[in-house]
């Protein structure tokens, strides 16, 4: 067996995928943030969001965007109001996972 031959791994190439696609959403401070404010169920507004993390309303808006787009939060419309919430609960230990691991 060689050196260089390729690692053998259990999961599916297509879920590996995914998976970094997930990563890189949540790849940048901004979306940390936005992923740690919507923890425990909370569904926020853009406007509470840019708020409370003292940003740009555009700014959250992209970020949220990214991140709804990679299908790490849902939008729901209310209204005039578009709430955000993850859409998945395990969302927030990805971040306390990496919190430990450096």
């Amino acid at each position: 067996m060689s050196v260089f031959a390729e690692p053998v791994t259990k999961l599916d190439p297509a879920k590996l995928e995914k998976a970094a696609e997930m990563l890189k959403a949540l790849a940048h401070p901004t979306r940390l943030a936005i992923v740690d404010l919507l923890d425990q169920g909370r569904r926020l507004t853009v406007s509470e969001i840019h708020q409370a993390l003292k940003i740009e309303q555009a700014v959250a808006s992209h970020h949220l965007r990214i991140l709804k787009d990679r299908g790490a939060v849902l939008c729901e419309r209310e209204g005039k109001n578009r709430y955000y919430c993850l859409k998945h609960e395990l969302m927030s230990q990805i971040i306390s996972c990496v919190e430990k691991c450096s």
